[in-house]
């Protein structure tokens, strides 16, 4: 199987400006992310950055970067860029790994490329992990994947959903016996020809009330497919806070080039 990994690093994020370049156990944090992607087993890893300060950088320790504009507003963007700059085939698989998840295991990059490629029809592919507890059910920064018998995405969600009348309405809510809450990773395997169709659609009404991207994609009325993550997925890095867990986590763990 033949695939390439695209790591969009912007600079200026809006929570951590400079995440890209923020230090873990002594690398860069974007570093640690390439160094999880080179494991798994893709063909070429591309770096994209508006940034010339993170291609010296990224160059530095050995990766291929492509210096992108300034102006994309998703990370999506940012990989349609490349995708041209690149002259990649409208077949080839784009996995699209975000620049702050430095324990992301290769397996599930892997996984959900494999995926895709097992799916001939599909151009769309992530993967979801199990809710275990009501909090995160609630909690609006855990989005909820719903999906068909097929594994195809019905909807993703910040809100509780499906709604479960007879165990949220009480003081005290707990989790139902009949249904297995889903949290999406943000992982995503496409196609190359397909990342070109989608930046070209407008945001949707529903992707500008959840901030969700990927529910631009259900809008036009294309399918996604979501598989069972084979293996926690780690941490990401969004604040601060998350950063600090990070640090804690990767001092403990054993990560080697």
């Amino acid at each position: 199987m033949s695939f390439t990994v695209i790591i969009p690093a912007r600079f200026e994020s809006s929570r951590l400006p400079g995440k890209p370049l923020m230090e873990i156990n002594g690398r860069p944090m974007i570093a640690w992310t390439w160094m999880q992607a080179k494991k798994s087993g893709a063909e070429r890893v591309v770096i994209a950055t508006e940034c010339e300060q993170v291609q010296a950088v990224c160059e530095g320790f050995g990766a291929e970067v492509c210096l992108t504009s300034d102006q994309h507003q998703s990370g999506t963007e940012r990989i349609a860029e490349v995708v041209a700059q690149l002259g990649l085939s409208e077949n080839e698989i784009i996995v699209n790994v975000q620049g702050d998840e430095p324990m992301l295991p290769p397996a599930l990059i892997h996984q959900v490329a494999a995926g895709l490629e097992s799916h001939p029809h599909t151009l769309m592919a992530t993967l979801c992990e199990p809710i275990e507890d009501v909090e995160t059910v609630f909690d609006p920064h855990a989005v909820k994947v719903i999906r068909d018998c097929q594994n195809f995405a019905l909807n993703f969600t910040r809100a509780p959903m499906p709604w479960s009348r007879d165990t949220f309405g009480a003081e005290s809510k707990t989790l139902p016996a009949n249904w297995a809450y889903k949290r999406h990773i943000g992982l995503y395997a496409y196609r190359a020809g397909f990342v070109k169709r989608y930046v070209e659609w407008p945001e949707c009404d529903l992707e500008q009330v959840e901030k969700l991207e990927q529910l631009r994609v259900l809008w036009h009325g294309e399918r996604i497919l979501v598989l069972d993550a084979e293996c926690d997925a780690g941490v990401g890095v969004d604040t601060e806070a998350d950063l600090v867990r990070v640090r804690a986590k990767m001092a403990s763990a054993v990560f080697e080039a």
